[in-house]
């Protein structure tokens, strides 16, 4: 970006929505849902809130109500054994790793897992198309989140030419059966696409470049699929057209709001797999054993990480 776009009130006001919404994601990670009010009131505003912007307060108490709803839904999940997917697709920085993040946050690694795969490997291209994604899929009990997943075929594949024609046709032609498969086999499957504006890609983008602790989201292929951006419209277009099915229907996340887009997906996702609380038995921390005979001994202070804090 030129540097006469740095006096840009549009951008340096990106740049401020930007740096608050990484405090606020800083935020979401430590407060605890008992003392949000007291918290929040003690947390000083971070700069001006854009008119349309959330309120943050209003924000955090939705997110960590739906926390609570979506461990409510974990418990049942695993009390009945069932076996949940869900698909998360869109244009890079769309917000489907920021969704995610939420949706895992206060749930149990061993009952929800993400699934992120890199680029197959030699072997994987030789495999069937849907190989490598069948190992991951849940079994009794799980719910798997994939970030990205077999449409990648349908987008990035199709859009960087890394499929042929053939492939691609053979791909659209299997994944309704694929997937009418999984949903027979008892698995309910959700697919969500976050769309967001060209604008807002590319403001996104540009607070990546702004920003080192960012940077890193951005790989080569990134910046392709940004100058490929009517290509990948056209695949998207394709995509949904032709893999909107009944069994498994496609569901358009609105995500030019990031913190809006994130509550409308995990809300939209609680009503996707009716669940009630589970009753758990009451918790009863037992008494700690005193061992006359046991003396403590002490740890040497070269093994002691530095106080620097």
């Amino acid at each position: 970006m030129a540097s006469s776009d740095k006096q840009n009130p549009t951008y340096n006001d990106r740049l401020a929505a930007d740096r608050i919404d990484s405090f606020d994601e800083e935020l979401e990670m430590e407060l605890d849902d008992d003392r949000l009010d007291e918290l929040l009131l003690a947390v000083p505003p971070q700069g001006e809130e854009s008119e349309h912007a959330m309120n943050r307060r209003l924000y955090f108490k939705e997110l960590f109500r739906l926390q609570g709803e979506l461990v409510k839904l974990q418990d049942w999940v695993a009390h009945k054994k069932l076996k949940v997917v869900v698909l998360f697709e869109g244009r890079d920085a769309a917000g489907k790793g920021g969704a995610i993040k939420r949706i895992t946050q206060r749930l149990n690694p061993r009952v929800c897992r993400v699934v992120a795969l890199p680029a197959p490997s030699e072997r994987e291209k030789s495999q069937w198309y849907f190989q490598r994604y069948v190992s991951h899929l849940p079994a009794g009990g799980e719910m798997v989140l994939f970030d990205r997943s077999w449409y990648n075929r349908a987008g990035v594949e199709t859009v960087m030419g890394f499929c042929t024609e053939d492939e691609r046709e053979e791909f659209f032609r299997t994944v309704p059966e694929f997937e009418k498969m999984l949903v027979r086999s008892g698995i309910i499957l959700i697919k969500y696409w976050f769309s967001i504006t060209d604008e807002e890609q590319h403001a996104r983008f540009t607070m990546r470049i702004k920003d080192p602790l960012k940077q890193w989201k951005l790989s080569p292929m990134d910046l392709e699929s940004r100058r490929r951006w009517e290509a990948y419209t056209k695949a998207k277009e394709d995509m949904l057209e032709r893999t909107h099915i009944p069994e498994a229907p496609w569901w358009i996340i609105e995500g030019n709001d990031k913190k809006r887009a994130r509550l409308n997906c995990i809300a939209h996702l609680l009503t996707q797999v009716p669940y009630s609380e589970i009753d758990h038995p009451e918790v009863i921390l037992p008494e700690r054993v005193h061992n006359p005979d046991y003396h403590r001994h002490p740890v040497p202070r070269e093994m002691i990480v530095p106080d620097l804090y």
